[in-house]
């Protein structure tokens, strides 16, 4: 089973696609489909995973992270829809560089900090358990395309440059352990598991 913690985008795939849309029919450049547009917190990769043990861990590094209203914030009365924290969508960018165009990505605007928090506990949670820890500084964003070959690098190029987007706010209240199944169509997701936060 090939799994990752996603924070989805409910409700936003219009919006996506909209931001998607200077990017239709460039040639050497796949599309995501926005109905699966998230944000990968964690990667697990592939493997025999045990999932009680996952939703075990992520619930306590959640419980644990300081990423909405703390008590002193909301009074000892807090209740689950007092948890969470808003983000939006506000800037694209590039993986590797702009030079050198991998991964075409839209990025966190407000909720940076917090989706952030949220990587720093379960990228903990998740190596104490002897998973790999990530060997890039964590960038909170959404794929929406991937390059194949260069040859519109300059179309893209100029969408990196040109692209004002401004989605959400996303109402961010639960994490996603879900399940990637690489098909010839793209990758299939499945949600295994949900976490509250």
């Amino acid at each position: 089973m090939r799994l990752f913690v996603s924070v989805d985008l409910d409700g936003l795939a219009d919006a996506v696609a909209g931001v998607q849309k200077p990017l239709s029919g460039l040639p050497g450049l796949r599309l995501t489909d926005p109905a699966q547009a998230h944000v990968t917190v964690k990667f697990l990769g592939e493997g025999d995973h045990d999932v009680d043990v996952l939703v075990e861990r992520l619930e306590a590094a959640v419980g644990r992270a300081d990423v909405g209203p703390t008590e002193s914030d909301v009074g000892p009365t807090e209740t689950d829809s007092d948890r969470g924290f808003d983000a939006t969508f506000e800037r694209v960018g590039a993986f590797p560089s702009p030079e050198y165009i991998r991964v075409v990505w839209l990025g966190v605007g407000r909720g940076a900090e917090a989706m952030s928090e949220l990587h720093r506990r379960i990228e903990a949670a998740m190596t104490a358990i002897g998973y790999d820890a990530e060997r890039h500084e964590f960038t909170p964003h959404v794929t929406i395309a991937r390059m194949d070959n260069a040859a519109a690098k300059g179309d893209v190029q100029r969408f990196l440059r040109e692209a004002n987007p401004d989605i959400g706010p996303l109402r961010v209240e639960e994490l996603r352990l879900k399940e990637s199944t690489l098909t010839p169509d793209g990758p299939k997701y499945r949600t295994v598991a949900r976490v509250g936060i």
